[in-house]
């Protein structure tokens, strides 16, 4: 038997394992996979009855996002990056930045201590234990923010954590554009 033959199936197998390779670290929407493409982009947020994460039987509904653009961050207590991004989203609210907090498929316990040991960002805190929501904005884990305009509409999703590069680089101008809009 000719020794080059054994080699083909050994060559075919380290070429399929570059296509996989190469595959996996892509998306949709190219190399970059903060850049997740979302069908909710330019539709309003759906429609949700959730509780606050601080005050249980206090309910919202998706009108908590209209009257003024604001962010929306998806964050648990289990998520390390979440954790990594807290501080920055303390000084984001700090500097007048509106966020809304939904509390992802965690414990209501957990997440109420967080808040009140690394301080609280959000105008609002909506539990969302069983992730009902979460699945409905196509959130595929945390952390994941989307920038909501006046009227409840989603103008962009940012998957990962927002830290001073890409909310100085995407992130504000976008919500400079939103805020300058409201005023018109």
């Amino acid at each position: 038997m000719n020794k080059k033959i054994l080699f083909i199936p050994l060559i075919a197998f380290l070429v399929l394992v570059a296509v996989f390779a190469i595959q996996l670290g892509k998306n949709q929407a190219g190399d970059d996979p903060t850049k997740l493409e979302s069908v909710l982009i330019g539709k309003q947020v759906p429609k949700f009855r959730l509780e606050d994460l601080a005050e249980p039987g206090k309910l919202y509904n998706q009108d908590v996002f209209k009257g003024e653009p604001l962010l929306l961050n998806v964050w648990a207590t289990w998520c390390p990056t979440c954790y990594a991004e807290h501080q920055y989203l303390n000084e984001l609210a700090a500097q007048g930045v509106k966020i809304i907090g939904l509390n992802y498929k965690d414990q209501r316990n957990k997440a109420v201590q967080w808040l009140n040991e690394l301080g609280n960002p959000y105008l609002i805190s909506l539990f969302d234990g069983d992730g009902m929501l979460g699945l409905d904005l196509g959130v595929y884990g945390a952390p994941e923010t989307f920038l909501i305009d006046a009227n409840g509409v989603i103008r962009y999703r940012h998957v990962g954590d927002v830290n001073p590069r890409n909310w100085s680089e995407k992130l504000q101008p976008l919500y400079q554009q939103m805020l300058e809009e409201d005023k018109q």
